[in-house]
């Protein structure tokens, strides 16, 4: 009940015309983004985060969440039309929705991949807004080694869980840490890793680094590609909508099945890629028909999409409860969280009542305008795609140079945005993943304080690790998830064992 009324308050803190004007306007500017291959949600909010600093903090997440979701939802209308997966968690939706929109059936599957997403959103909207006071509550009990324990367990299943290969997560993770060390010693001091370039003081700002890895490495990669774009008209009408909606019943377990998988692995690192096929996967597993997938099914574009929502809007779970990204955006609304002068964790829920719960608004609110912008404005986005890449790709490219010079207003920051727009590409091509190095950069400080407070309040002891049971918990799940592969590869070895003696008896 105390959540409700919570909510309630939130509702009054958005409805202001200022708030409802930037939702708006974040939402255009998300579906947009969402249309253009390559530049996505992460992309977009990454170059779009230094406008934010004059805004005051709920304004600023206001407009960067509705962003966010907007990309969600224009991914799929590259997916159906154009065969060209707008979000990488959309590459699923075009096994069903391309083979529809080729058969004539584009405005049924945008409406199923529409209002699956909206649903999927919505899901784990809910889930936020009961589950995270809770966990913030149970989070105000941490000292600085259950936040170490916290961080600890954040990286290693990123390592464990990740779907990329092992060493090529623990080295974009390691390289992430390595910058972070870069500049002021905050415990002694001391200057590390500057190299006598007085530039390096401060550090290497988040915000550049990810301007740069998600900005101008796209913008590298996507003019090697040189895509060409043909693709389906589409028009949506209430009666196509509402005959869709209608069909939705008999697939109501799919979606709901397809939800709970986005939720978990948005909490989880799993991310909304991993989602979206494992929804897709599953709803080919339990069909009856299973061989008519791949051809044009309504509930292939339904399960991916549900998933990939719920999995994108989960994230802001334990970003919110915890100050730990569950994805890329949301390790990227965490650092604008900081800049805005937050700590994000259990006493933003405290100290911050009104924030927060505008945030969780922001997220009902503007999944809803969303839905209905998206439905009706289609052919219009389709077009941008019309567009050549040449004429957009320049303003991209200025508003990260503009971004990462108005961050601290120095000049040495625009060549560090270069430069890691040069180590995102090479990281693409290599195909290291990005999002434990942004973790990283995100992370790496706070994890290094909270050890080393840890160490000097229990004089040195790695013990204090498993100094009771809570602490103690965590680091073993951590150090569990960690090793989770040669487990996992130990009981199946063990299973094959057991197998023909179990035959034989």
């Amino acid at each position: 009940m105390e959540a409700f009324e919570l909510l309630l308050q939130g509702f009054v803190t958005l409805m202001t015309v200022q708030k409802l004007s930037l939702m708006v306007v974040g939402l255009i500017l998300g579906v947009f983004v969402g249309v253009l291959p390559g530049l996505g949600g992460p992309n977009g909010v990454a170059i779009l985060l230094p406008l934010t600093f004059s805004m005051d903090p709920t304004s600023a997440i206001v407009m960067l969440s509705c962003l966010y979701w907007g990309a969600l939802f224009g991914g799929a209308i590259t997916s159906i039309l154009f065969n060209i997966p707008g979000e990488a968690w959309s590459v699923a939706t075009t096994f069903d929705g391309y083979p529809m929109a080729q058969k004539g059936q584009a405005a049924q599957a945008l409406t199923a991949a529409f209002t699956s997403s909206f649903i999927g959103s919505l899901v784990a909207v809910i889930l936020i807004t009961f589950l995270a006071p809770r966990i913030a509550d149970f989070a105000l009990r941490f000292g600085p080694p259950e936040f170490f324990a916290v961080y600890l367990l954040t990286f290693c299943s990123f390592v464990g869980l990740g779907r990329e290969e092992k060493h090529k997560i623990v080295i974009s993770m390691t390289l992430g840490l390595l910058l972070t060390g870069i500049g002021m010693d905050t415990v002694s001091g001391q200057l590390r890793m500057t190299f006598g370039f007085t530039d390096l003081l401060r550090g290497v700002n988040f915000l550049v680094a990810v301007i740069g890895l998600f900005g101008i490495s796209e913008i590298l990669v996507t003019m090697e590609e040189s895509l060409a774009l043909r693709g389906h008209a589409a028009h949506i009408n209430p009666k196509v909508v509402w005959e869709t909606w209608k069909t939705f019943p008999r697939y109501w377990g799919t979606i709901m099945r397809s939800a709970f998988i986005g939720c978990w692995l948005g909490i989880t690192p799993g991310g909304a890629i991993a989602a979206s096929f494992m929804g897709y996967n599953l709803a080919k597993r339990f069909a009856r028909d299973k061989d008519t997938f791949g051809t044009g099914r309504i509930d292939g574009v339904l399960a991916p999409e549900t998933a990939a929502h719920a999995a994108g809007t989960a994230a802001l779970l334990p970003m919110l409860a915890l100050g730990i990204p569950g994805s890329g955006t949301a390790a990227i609304l965490l650092g604008g969280l900081l800049v805005w002068g937050l700590n994000p964790g259990p006493l933003l829920f405290v100290e911050h009542k009104a924030f927060v719960w505008g945030t969780i608004a922001s997220m009902y609110l503007g999944n809803i305008v969303g839905l209905v912008l998206v439905l009706s404005t289609v052919p219009l986005f389709a077009a941008v795609l019309r567009v050549p890449f040449a004429a957009i790709a320049p303003m991209i490219v200025v508003s990260c140079a503009i971004g990462a010079y108005a961050i601290q207003n120095a000049m040495f920051d625009i060549w560090l945005m270069l430069g890691f727009g040069v180590l995102g590409y090479v990281f693409k091509k290599l195909d290291y993943p990005l999002a434990p190095l942004t973790l990283a950069l995100v992370l790496g400080s706070r994890t290094e304080d909270a050890f080393r407070l840890s160490m000097i309040g229990a004089g040195g002891d790695l013990r204090v690790f498993w100094s009771n049971g809570l602490v103690g918990t965590i680091t073993t799940l951590a150090l569990v998830l960690l090793f989770w592969p040669v487990i996992g590869s130990l009981f199946e070895r063990a299973g094959k064992l057991l197998r023909p003696v179990g035959k034989a008896t």
